[in-house]
């Protein structure tokens, strides 16, 4: 793993019941990302979630989506025992949490193909290596029209929100690598990698849900 595992995984008190976690911000948001992303996946896709965190996000989508499988991954290990314990819930659907750091080289090598990529609230809280190796590693593991999602604050320029600004700062005091990331320079590094913009969904608290579609096989 990377040094990423020096700084706290989260930025939030979890709860814990055994291994079972409870992300406060997750409990927010994850029946908005569910019912959102449910309209945007295929039928019968296969989803490689990348820091999954607790696990609740998981949990939402299969529920709301019956026919999808779902893989999540987070480099914790402690999300990842919390991820499998919300799973046991989920009735087969949801895969054993994997072992996955973005700013690993090659980490997708391993993987089978998926449909989709999902990602929640990562790319602020962790260097911008992180999000290069986001995308370049679903280039490989999606075909031509494969989508990734992202999910989380973004900034726009001198139109950003207020609170995504204050955020920004806060996170950059607790870490200089950490900021909440611009929307230009994400579509800049999806097209270095073979994506285009393929939608960006409001969400509440300033949040978007912003995807991309695979262009080149």
């Amino acid at each position: 793993m990377s040094n990423r595992e020096s700084n706290p995984i989260a930025l939030e008190d979890r709860i814990a019941d055994a291994a079972r976690l409870s992300s406060p911000s997750a409990g927010r948001n994850k029946a908005s990302i569910a019912q959102t992303l449910s309209g945007l996946l295929p039928e019968h896709a296969r989803i490689l979630e990348i820091a999954s965190g607790t696990g609740e996000h998981a949990l939402a989508c299969v529920a709301a989506r019956p026919d999808i499988a779902w893989t999540p991954s987070d480099p914790d290990p402690a999300s990842r025992a919390s991820a499998d314990a919300w799973a046991a819930e989920a009735g087969g659907r949801i895969a054993s949490c994997r072992a996955i750091d973005t700013t690993v080289s090659g980490w997708a090598d391993s993987l089978d193909p998926v449909e989709a990529v999902f990602c929640a609230n990562m790319v602020h809280i962790a260097p911008w290596s992180a999000a290069e190796g986001l995308f370049s590693g679903a280039a490989s593991l999606l075909k031509a029209g494969g989508a990734i999602h992202l999910y989380g604050p973004f900034l726009d320029g001198e139109a950003s929100a207020p609170s995504n600004l204050a955020f920004d700062a806060d996170l950059k005091r607790r870490d200089s690598r950490w900021g909440v990331r611009e929307h230009a320079d994400i579509n800049q590094l999806a097209a270095r990698c073979g994506f285009q913009p393929a939608g960006e969904i409001e969400m509440p608290a300033n949040n978007l849900l912003l995807s991309f579609s695979k262009v080149r096989a």
